[in-house]
């Protein structure tokens, strides 16, 4: 067996149903030889994105898998990878390699060298029978512990060497790790003290999929709940106790709750800090229940701290609750939950003008609004893109169900949620797949508009176009005021119908509906949409200092 029919068959017994990816790379058609569908797209990055939000969506059950060109290829790729490490997202990525004679010779790009600091498992293999244990370790990898990329590069000359056959590969297992009980025990004692506690949930609660356990651990503890913006969807935001999510444009309950909180539960989270997360006030005490001990101490004091899975961190929790407790709440969940609502109808009120605006151009926050008041929420998965679109969207979409909604920002490339919601399609054909971009967006990967469209996926991609980079107003007045350096324009719904999709422009406010159905009625018929909003040029987000 050639070392590429080897690394295909392995894909397959691991679960691979698809492969993306971009040509030359042997893997490609090895992979079509194997009955492995084969995706390509217009560039690595998008791709990447793709294979991103296939692991997402299945909490990491399935592993998206990319593969790319040696060189060119490789390089281009690199974007993508980086943004699953900083995202903490299991993908395997399988790039080509220069032949071993040169491969470490300026200026050729070995991806064994440059991708280490964005990976989790990075090698080289050297020998075409090496191929099974380099595959093992790396699949090994992705699978368990903190969920993060793995590369494994193959020269090009090594992909026909030969394979021992029967091929020794057997499926690599799947591990959790188990808390500390010591910890657990200091940790409900706190909570179950604690006057004015709050839980913020990470993805870690979505990869462990401990959405029922992290809900009974806020119904006992009568205890308010937050997410990141990854964690978005871990917990039902139309639940009483529910605060919302966290971003860089937040619900005034998030602000206001973390803000007057005793003690700050973090379970499945890094706490990394960013500018595109919550900012935990400081003076509180901080419980870090995290799988990596890296994030502990990272950038948020956390004086105590449980290791595990967060499912089984959960659990252990729940049963040491109930045990303090007596099995019995203490009755502060009428007074929690009507501040809740009290709250977040106050701050609703402030933003109704705009939510419901009749202005034109349109207001990107009525286009939102009636895109949530219009789709089946519970079956529908949608992601924000970088910049305006996340902090316009986050704050005020009502996230019911988990893995409904693909939040992401540790970085922000630009683009990026296109991918995610053609990977998220692919993973979960059923659902209403969308996602809301810019005309920013647009400009970094809506070639792959194209590929939706070729490869028959049928996304529907929310576009606010206000012809201008308008976050970047404030801080670019000199040079948009002599060289409009914040402007941009385009047709893109032409751009949608010349790929072969449905597009369509919107000017009035009261076509925002009708559209709307029209495109999601499309995508029932398999085709890609692109509905392209023109939207004022807003800079107002419900951020709070």
């Amino acid at each position: 067996m050639k070392a590429v029919a080897a690394i295909a068959e392995i894909l397959k017994r691991e679960g691979t149903t698809f492969l993306i990816g971009y040509p030359v790379n042997p893997i490609i058609e090895a992979a079509a030889q194997a009955d492995i569908r084969t995706i390509i797209v217009r560039q690595e990055r998008t791709g990447l994105h793709m294979a991103d939000a296939v692991s997402r969506i299945t909490s990491g059950q399935k592993i998206g898998v990319f593969t790319m060109q040696h060189g060119p290829g490789s390089e281009n790729a690199f974007g993508g990878v980086a943004q699953a490490y900083g995202d903490s997202v299991p993908i395997v990525v399988l790039p080509g390699g220069y032949p071993r004679r040169i491969t470490n010779i300026p200026p050729n790009f070995n991806s064994f060298i440059n991708y280490r600091n964005v990976t989790k498992w990075c090698e080289q293999v050297v020998l075409g029978d090496a191929v099974p244990d380099a595959m093992r370790r790396a699949f090994t990898q992705v699978k368990n512990g903190r969920p993060r990329p793995v590369l494994v590069e193959v020269p090009v000359d090594v992909y026909q060497e030969e394979v021992p056959e029967p091929l020794n590969y057997k499926v690599t297992p799947r591990t959790r790790v188990a808390p500390d009980p010591d910890a657990v025990t200091e940790a409900a004692r706190l909570l179950v003290e604690a006057e004015r506690p709050v839980i913020y949930a990470g993805q870690g609660v979505h990869y462990a999929r401990a959405w029922q356990q992290l809900r009974e651990l806020a119904e006992l503890l009568e205890a308010p709940v937050t997410t990141s913006l990854e964690g978005k969807s871990a917990f039902p935001e139309n639940h009483p106790l529910s605060l919302g999510s966290g971003g860089r444009s937040i619900p005034k309950t998030v602000h206001e709750f973390l803000k007057n909180s005793d003690v700050i539960f973090g379970i499945g989270c890094s706490f990394s800090t960013t500018n595109y997360g919550v900012t935990m006030p400081k003076g509180k005490t901080i419980i870090h229940s995290t799988i990596d001990v890296a994030d502990l101490n990272k950038d948020v004091v956390a004086e105590h701290a449980v290791i595990g899975d967060a499912g089984l961190v959960l659990e252990a929790l729940l049963a040491e609750v109930r045990d303090r407790l007596k099995g019995k709440a203490r009755g502060r969940r009428a007074e929690v939950t009507k501040q809740i609502a009290t709250m977040k109808g106050e701050w609703l009120a402030q933003w109704m003008p705009k939510l419901t605006a009749n202005d034109k151009p349109l207001s990107p926050y009525r286009v939102i609004w009636d895109l949530l008041h219009t789709v089946d929420v519970a079956n529908t998965i949608i992601t924000h893109d970088a910049g305006s679109p996340r902090d316009q969207l986050s704050p005020f979409w009502e996230s019911t169900h988990p893995l409904t909604y693909i939040g992401w920002g540790k970085t922000t490339q630009l683009g990026y949620g296109l991918g995610l919601a053609m990977g998220a399609k692919l993973a979960k054909p059923e659902s209403l797949c969308i996602n809301v971009w810019g005309d920013a967006a647009i400009g970094f990967t809506g070639m792959d508009f194209e590929t939706a469209v070729r490869e028959r996926i049928p996304i529907l991609s929310i576009l606010l176009n206000n012809f201008s980079m308008a976050i970047e107003l404030p801080i670019m007045k000199t040079a948009t005021e002599k060289y409009r350096s914040t402007d941009i324009s385009g047709h893109y719904a032409d751009m949608a119908k010349a790929f072969g999709g449905y597009g369509e422009r919107i000017t009035e406010p009261g076509e925002i509906i009708p559209a709307l159905k029209r495109g999601i009625a499309k995508t029932r018929d398999g085709v890609p949409v692109l509905l392209e909003f023109i939207t004022e040029k807003e800079i107002n987000f419900s951020i709070f200092k």
